[in-house]
């Protein structure tokens, strides 16, 4: 028997995380702004660059207003048990969307690539971007992601061996990569940057594992004891670029390299990387349904 999801209750709650999502940064992050705001020579531009960024979060937060004026592409990861429709929940995180885009808290960010015509309403042929997972749990678990697309076109996927970057198929190579996709990246991914890096899968499997490294707290431990090292490696060295906020300098390029991995073919080795941007706008939904 299919539960019957109370459709209303759960799109107001889906908006409302949009909207917190979009004007709220988590808890993890800010405290890394700030901590980098300390480390920065007093006077020097990144201590300037930082703490205008520290301000527009506490204003934006006060006012209920977006992070940032490119409010991202919105992706949705999603955890619903066997008797819920995932077409209902579709439809209610579409409803709930076009909700958030009346009230401001999205911009209008849905183009046709042929036409270039804007939906208007941030609903389009892969937007919103959904990604459905079955549990066991009486509940609908609903991951919200905002990725702005400064920080999406920095983002790198790279094929290993690599002559260009004289890497090889192990951790070492991986850190080459990442060291160049920060390198490249420099200001425009609105640095610091949070970096999310997925070993291993296909092209697409692997960007989605990288993506998906993006909701990990900046203060956790990677359960893999290599990867948990390499994340520590990586972050330390990609600070010691000194690209600094915005691509001006200073000590804090990046504020956490977070690394998952999946198999993969024989023929194929490849390292994608999520770069995101200060402004890491992720927030969790939990739908209990046992009453509903």
């Amino acid at each position: 028997m299919k539960i019957f999801l109370k459709e209303d209750a759960f799109t107001q709650q889906v908006a409302e995380c949009i909207r917190q999502a979009s004007c709220e940064l988590p808890d993890d992050i800010e405290q890394g702004l700030l901590d980098a705001l300390d480390r920065e020579e007093k006077q020097s531009i990144a201590h300037t660059v930082l703490g205008t960024i520290t301000q527009n979060i506490t204003l934006a937060r006060k006012k209920s207003r977006p992070l940032c004026q490119d409010t991202g592409l919105p992706a949705f990861y999603i955890s619903y048990p066997p008797k819920v429709s995932p077409s209902r929940i579709k439809q209610c995180i579409e409803d709930a969307i076009v909700l958030a885009t009346e009230e401001g808290y999205l911009r209008p960010n849905a183009v046709d690539p042929l036409s270039g015509k804007n939906s208007g309403n941030n609903l389009g042929e892969g937007i919103p971007a959904l990604n459905f997972d079955e549990w066991d749990k009486n509940a609908i678990l609903v991951k919200c992601l905002l990725k702005g697309g400064g920080s999406e076109n920095v983002s790198a996927q790279y094929s290993l061996p690599s002559i260009e970057l004289s890497a090889g198929r192990d951790l070492q190579g991986v850190e080459a990569c990442v060291v160049d996709a920060v390198m490249k990246a420099q200001g425009k991914g609105c640095a610091p940057g949070i970096i999310g890096v997925g070993l291993g899968g296909d092209r697409i499997s692997g960007y989605e594992s990288a993506k998906k490294q993006l909701f990990r707290n900046l203060n956790d431990q990677n359960e893999n004891p290599e990867l948990n090292e390499l994340e520590q490696t990586l972050l330390g060295k990609l600070n010691k670029l000194e690209i600094g906020p915005m691509g001006l300098g200073g000590k804090t390029t990046v504020l956490g390299v977070k690394i998952g991995k999946a198999h993969r073919i024989p023929a194929s080795y490849f390292v994608s990387i999520a770069y995101m941007c200060w402004a890491c706008r992720r927030k969790e939904l939990l739908f209990d349904l046992s009453d509903k």
